[in-house]
């Protein structure tokens, strides 16, 4: 069995049903269903305007759909705020850069790891016994995920001194280090040379082999055919198509509203 053959776990970890999100009239998610089993790397593809990112937003708690449900774990996300949803173990990188670019590479991770923290400011301010050690326990986190990002000898430098490449997996570790269930990447091959895209398609699938379950919004279409386990394919806001990489690439309304005539993919 190849890695685009991984048998689905049962239970699904995310269940999207009917989702729906306007604005001005415009129809940004037309009734979206789709559910992504834990252990895999699942891609959402298609075309700029397919409603890509606004899914994104939507499952992140930042858009609130007029219609439909999002379950996690088999608990309804729909209604909750950002932080809520990040509590229940879903962390996102963005599509441009978020960084501290004057704090070090280790301080922008430790950052990401608020979530895991109960260090108040006056308790902060106060510099009580507990609260050293809760930073002392950070750093060991923020240095685990900087180690599975290949960033360990990176982690005393200024963010903004690190090429574009590297910031990029600066903010994946940040996203780690809240330990998610479901890590949400949206676009992170954007602005990467074919180096960088390397290394990156290694770093998703160390990510999902360490038991993170990925869910990619990218449009470098050799990266996500080459790492995803199934892919999503939107158009206009509905979806066009759902199966494993091969199957998508096959698929004549796939190829004839994004991925263009006769070009393959390697999968």
């Amino acid at each position: 069995m190849t890695k685009k053959e991984r048998v689905p776990s049962i239970s699904p970890l995310l269940t999207v049903a009917g989702l729906e999100q306007s604005f001005g009239g415009v129809m940004a998610l037309a009734g979206v269903s789709f559910q992504v089993p834990p252990g895999l790397i699942y891609a959402v593809i298609g075309p700029n305007g397919a409603g890509k990112t606004t899914l994104f937003n939507a499952l992140c708690g930042f858009y609130q759909p007029s219609a439909g449900s999002i379950r996690f774990d088999d608990q309804e996300l729909l209604g909750l705020p950002p932080y809520r949803v990040a509590a229940r173990g879903i962390a996102r990188t963005f599509q441009n850069l978020q960084l501290f670019f004057n704090m070090t590479v280790l301080e922008n991770v430790m950052v990401g790891g608020h979530l895991r923290a109960r260090t108040g400011l006056l308790s902060a301010a106060l510099r009580l016994p507990w609260v050293r050690r809760e930073e002392r326990q950070l750093r060991e986190w923020a240095r685990a995920a900087l180690d599975l990002c290949e960033l360990a000898n990176r982690a005393e430098q200024p963010a903004g001194a690190l090429p574009y490449g590297l910031m990029k997996r600066v903010e994946i570790a940040r996203a780690l280090i809240a330990q998610p269930r479901l890590l949400l990447l949206d676009e992170p091959a954007a602005g990467l040379n074919d180096t960088e895209t390397l290394a990156l398609q290694g770093l998703i699938a160390r990510i999902r082999d360490a038991g993170v379950t990925v869910l990619l919004v990218e449009h470098h279409m050799p990266l996500v055919m080459s790492v995803s386990d199934r892919l999503l394919v939107l158009d206009y806001g509905s979806v066009l198509a759902e199966g494993a990489p091969s199957d998508i690439q096959a698929d004549p309304r796939v190829v004839a509203a994004y991925l263009g005539g006769e070009v393959q993919y390697a999968v």
